[in-house]
């Protein structure tokens, strides 16, 4: 069956990109605010690396769900594999293609920055493969917060800047938990059909009601992190410009309170509204970061 390119696109999930791509931004906003030079090929070279493992793992990820029973017509799945829009050797193929740019984007950033960065390239590559095993075990949402959240900032300093500043890490936390929140509503909603295919999550461990309350705890912790980041001066305080997202971050919260009337109908789509709310929240907290490096 052809496929569009338009139809290639949407498997990738590409709504999700805002997860992997505003992590490098924000970093080389956070490197021009610390006074580093930065190598503007290689931070575009990470960005592009970046999103290009996130949309084959994406696409490995509904493979696996797929293969397993995970994705079926009572879940609220990506519909391509279950309807047979796609056939899963689609996928794999496209995922392999997408790995082995992305693998070849970092070769090449390698070849300019260090040999160090295999080191940081491979552990995210080896976790991006193996998500979706550790996934189906609880484990998840923390391997979620190392590759969203920890692995990008890190990388990114490193080619960048030449070196990695481990004052960038305060970055990870709120990019990291909303990022892990996408996962998370993802996994409340399919909390009956996750059990029933004999997989584990974080949301079936906790429970309905506790899954609900850390949802809505994913989205005031970024703002408490910035703020006490700014207090004890790891960030600018021009940073806290990313406080004009807390609207959408609250609408996100009030909907999953709904959970309690409702059920599961109240979150569905919240995993679209959350990946919208990091892209804006990143954004404000880029530009000021990117405003206090052109005023210091």
């Amino acid at each position: 069956m052809k496929h569009t390119a338009k139809e290639w696109f949407g498997a990738t999930r590409y709504w999700s990109f805002p997860v992997s791509a505003m992590p490098v931004v924000a970093a080389v906003a956070f490197l021009v605010w610390k006074g580093f030079d930065i190598n503007w090929l290689c931070a575009a070279l990470a960005l592009v690396g970046n999103v290009l493992f996130h949309a084959a793992g994406n696409l490995l990820s509904d493979w696996w769900d797929y293969r397993k029973g995970v994705d079926n017509e009572e879940a609220y799945a990506i519909p391509n594999l279950v309807f047979h829009y796609f056939e899963p050797e689609e996928y794999i193929r496209f995922s392999a293609i997408l790995f082995a740019a992305g693998t070849a984007t970092g070769l090449v950033l390698t070849f300019i920055s260090g040999w160090e960065l295999l080191i940081i390239g491979g552990i995210g590559a080896a976790l991006a493969m193996s998500y979706s095993f550790f996934k189906f075990r609880a484990l998840g949402d923390i391997f979620v917060f190392i590759c969203f959240g920890i692995l990008p900032v890190i990388g990114t300093s490193f080619v960048a800047a030449g070196t990695v500043d481990w004052s960038i890490l305060a970055l990870s936390l709120p990019l990291g938990i909303f990022t892990v929140a996408v996962l998370h509503d993802n996994n409340t909603v399919d909390m009956a059909t996750d059990k029933a295919s004999g997989i584990r999550t974080v949301p079936m461990l906790l429970g309905e009601r506790a899954s609900v309350k850390l949802f809505i705890a994913y989205m005031v912790i970024p703002y408490l992190a910035v703020t006490v980041f700014c207090i004890t001066g790891l960030l600018p305080w021009l940073s806290l410009m990313c406080l004009l997202s807390v609207p959408a971050a609250f609408a996100n919260a009030r909907a999953a309170c709904g959970w309690f009337e409702k059920g599961r109908e109240a979150m569905l789509g919240l995993d679209q509204k959350t990946a919208q709310v990091h892209l804006v929240f990143s954004i404000l907290l880029s530009a000021g970061l990117a405003i206090a490096a052109i005023f210091s």
